[in-house]
C-alpha cells in the first residue's frame, strides 16, 4: 500500500509541476483582435515609410490578412531568429498576403523605440514591422500579456485569433520558431 501511495503521490506531483510548466499569456484561440496603436519603428519595407515614427493602428492597417503579431521583452537573438524565419516566410506567403509586426514591450518607450529600430535594421527585415505599442510596459491591456511570458506570439485572421504561443525566457527555441511558423497553415488558405 505504501508503495501505491508513494507512487501515487509522485504522479500527482509530476502533473502540478507539468501544469504550472504550461503559460498563457496573449490572445486565446477564438477571440477577436482589438484596435491599439502602435509607433512603428522599422522593416516592412512596402507599408509605407510615412509610417516611421507615427503613431497608428497597425492592426487596423493590415484589415483581415492573416497576421502573426509578436510581444516581446527582449530583442535577442533568439527573437532575431524568430523574425527573420517569419520575414522569409511572409516573403513566400505573399500571394496570400501573410502579415507580420513584431511589438517591443517594456518600461521605457524611448529605448524600446531606439532598440526596435536598430532592431529591424541588424535583422534587414523586408516583410516584417516592428512597432513599439502606446501601452508599452505589456502591451494593450485588454490583450493579458503576462510579465512572465518574454515571448507571446497571436496568430490571426480576419481579425479572429487562430492559435497562441507563450514562451518565458529562454524558451524561443528552434523548436518553438518551427511550431510558430507550422502554425500558420490555420490562417492560410
Amino acid at each position: 500500500m505504501r508503495a501505491f501511495t508513494l507512487a501515487l503521490a509522485i504522479v500527482l506531483a509530476g502533473a502540478a509541476v507539468a501544469g504550472a510548466a504550461e503559460l498563457t499569456s496573449g490572445l486565446q484561440p477564438g477571440d477577436l483582435v482589438p484596435a491599439f496603436n502602435v509607433v512603428k519603428a522599422g522593416g516592412a519595407v512596402n507599408d509605407g515609410k510615412e509610417n516611421l515614427g507615427t503613431a497608428f493602428c497597425y492592426r487596423c492597417m493590415l484589415g483581415n490578412k492573416p497576421v502573426v503579431m509578436v510581444f516581446s521583452r527582449n530583442a535577442d537573438k533568439s527573437l532575431g531568429a524568430l523574425a527573420k524565419a517569419l520575414d522569409k516566410h511572409l516573403e513566400k506567403n505573399a500571394d496570400q498576403k501573410l502579415s507580420s509586426f513584431i511589438n517591443l514591450i517594456g518600461g521605457d518607450p524611448e529605448a524600446l523605440k531606439s532598440q526596435a529600430t536598430s532592431f529591424a535594421a541588424k535583422n534587414e527585415l523586408q516583410n516584417v514591422a516592428v512597432v513599439v505599442p502606446e501601452d508599452n510596459e505589456n502591451g494593450p491591456e485588454d490583450f493579458n500579456v503576462k510579465p512572465e511570458a518574454e515571448t507571446t506570439v497571436t496568430i490571426y485572421r480576419n481579425g479572429k485569433v487562430e492559435a497562441s504561443h507563450a514562451l518565458p525566457a529562454g524558451k524561443l527555441t528552434k523548436e518553438a520558431i518551427h511550431a510558430i511558423l507550422a502554425d500558420t497553415a490555420k490562417i492560410l488558405n
